[in-house]
């Protein structure tokens, strides 16, 4: 399993010329089985993809589309046990 990070999901939505291989890598990845998300990772890309800011915000809705795609795959919730148990795992594995 790959986890996802919120990165890749802004990336696979961008349309900057500097950021086409960026883009195809990122959809690559999203077009694999094998990926894992988080509620996280879900409520980060919300924030960015439709801040005012941002150069070619998301409407609402367009973004909440997105997020209901990526829930096909499976979503961890965060709690205070799962992230003890990855601060343990950090600790045990040495990864960073």
């Amino acid at each position: 399993m790959r986890f996802i990070d919120t990165n890749v999901l802004l990336y696979s939505i961008s349309d900057a010329p500097g950021e086409q291989k960026k883009r195809a890598k990122a959809t690559a990845l999203l077009d694999g089985r094998d990926c894992v998300l988080s509620v996280q990772v879900l409520q980060e890309f919300y924030v960015q993809a439709t801040r005012p800011s941002r150069p070619d915000p998301l409407p609402h809705d367009v973004a909440v589309r997105l997020i209901e795609t990526w829930m096909r795959f499976p979503v961890q919730d965060l709690t205070a046990a799962v992230m003890k148990d990855a601060l343990a795992l950090k600790v045990r594995s040495g990864s960073s």
